[in-house]
């Protein structure tokens, strides 16, 4: 064994291993596969079962091949069956033939059912049927073992493929092939697709953003953006939103019901609360971000130049979401919608939300009407806000009619009700300038 072994290092040539406890037949059946196999194999011997598996120990641990085990059935110690059942088990793809006489029907089933067993030839046997049955079964080996190859290379070329595709998922989503009909055929998107649909646009920006980067080095900024819309993305998703596009620090999210996106805005902003706290314990300023929706009629598809083009989602519905988020800063709230998403809804009932503004927004000839959602207020501001809400509609009403005195009599009671109502101070502000403003023109008369 220990010669054949420094021969294993030279040669490193698949080996055929014989098994049988009588010299002649061993001296047989080496002699006749090295006539019929030439010097394509390595033709090895043992005498016992024992010895067999200890030199297929080897062989295994230096990585070189076994195509074949030859076996006898009746022999000192373990019987053939029971060393094929073993050879199975270190090497379950190598064939295997019992050659003897005197094999009973169970020895044979144990050994079909335990042994990968190619096939039962008896003693004695003729020469060219076992060069056929050798051969036949080298081939079968082999043809296995590329299958088995190949589909190991499929499985990771898939792999790759799915990562790929999950790649370009991540710059454009699937629900935006899908609208465009070709989720399933993505290389077929070419410049100039579009689709038109109904779609709840949502627009997230933070606020104040300059100055909050103004002091961080340009990777500070992109960690800190990330870190942010990290927290933010996944409760677009999770209401079945997708995001369109990142605009530096705003976030532009689509999607298809306007009350899901009514949700995924209530989650972001009580998610952001808890940000913050991680931010306050690590020594970070807190951040504020303001939301606007709007719905409606959009077109959605591909714009750009053959080289270089990218989904997106143009049209009035989309500008006015984003006028609608900006004004979040003019009354110093988080959350607004416009009238066609409060109209929209299924399920107002659910929301905790109040008309504050008729105006007319940059690029729109006619007035729009919108809403502050205070779901993600403080709980005591939102509390007061539901406690005054009757009173903050009256005051509505009075100054949309002009009776700004009034108006600010309900507004102050609202504000000194609830000091963290930004819209009745806004207001506040606003009926004392009306009546300055209309003091001074009586006072010109």
């Amino acid at each position: 064994m220990k010669l054949f072994n420094q021969q294993l290092v030279i040669y490193m040539r698949p080996v055929i291993l014989c098994i049988d406890d009588e010299e002649s037949v061993i001296i047989t059946i080496k002699k006749q596969l090295k006539f019929h196999l030439k010097d394509e194999y390595t033709i090895e011997v043992a005498e016992s079962g024992e010895e067999a598996l200890e030199l297929l120990k080897e062989l295994y641990d230096k990585s070189i091949d076994v195509p074949l085990v030859i076996c006898d059935q009746i022999m000192p110690g373990l019987k053939g069956d029971e060393v094929l059942e073993k050879v199975h088990i270190l090497l379950p793809n190598t064939l295997t033939i019992l050659l003897t006489g005197q094999a009973s029907v169970d020895d044979l089933g144990k050994a079909v059912n335990k042994a990968n067993l190619y096939r039962y030839m008896s003693k004695p046997w003729e020469e060219i049927d076992l060069s056929l049955t050798v051969k036949e079964a080298i081939k079968s080996y082999y043809q296995e073992k590329n299958l088995k190859k190949k589909h190991h290379e499929l499985e990771n070329l898939n792999e790759e493929l799915k990562r790929k595709v999950e790649t370009f998922y991540k710059f454009v989503p699937v629900q935006f092939l899908e609208i465009l009909n070709r989720e399933k055929n993505f290389e077929q998107i070419e410049l100039g697709l579009y689709a038109e649909c109904h779609l709840t646009v949502l627009f997230a920006d933070i606020r104040s953003f300059t100055n909050l980067s103004e002091n961080l080095k340009p990777h500070e900024v992109f960690r800190f953006l990330n870190a942010y819309l990290a927290q933010m993305g996944p409760l677009i998703r999770k209401h079945s939103g997708f995001i369109d596009k990142y605009i530096g620090d705003s976030i532009m999210g689509l999607f298809e019901n306007p009350d899901s996106a009514m949700a995924s805005g209530i989650d972001m902003i009580n998610h952001l609360t808890e940000y913050n706290e991680g931010r306050k314990r690590a020594g970070y300023e807190p951040i504020r971000i303001g939301i606007g929706i709007n719905t409606g009629d959009v077109t959605l598809g591909t714009i750009g130049e053959s080289h270089r083009f990218e989904t997106t989602v143009i049209g009035d519905v989309v500008n006015v979401a984003s006028r609608i988020e900006s004004l979040n800063k003019r009354y110093d709230t988080c959350f607004l919608i416009s009238e066609a998403t409060y109209e929209s809804l299924k399920t107002k009932e659910k929301y905790h939300i109040r008309f504050i503004d008729r105006l007319k927004v940059k690029g729109k000839l006619f007035l729009i009407s919108v809403y502050e959602v205070f779901d993600g207020d403080p709980p005591k501001v939102r509390e007061g806000k539901q406690a005054t809400l009757k009173m903050f509609k009256n005051a509505m009403r009075l100054y949309q009619q002009k009776a700004f005195r009034q108006a600010k009599v309900q507004f102050e009671a609202c504000f000194n009700l609830n000091p963290g109502d930004s819209v009745a101070q806004v207001y506040i502000e606003r009926c004392r300038h009306h009546l300055f403003t209309s003091e001074q023109w009586f006072e010109s008369e």
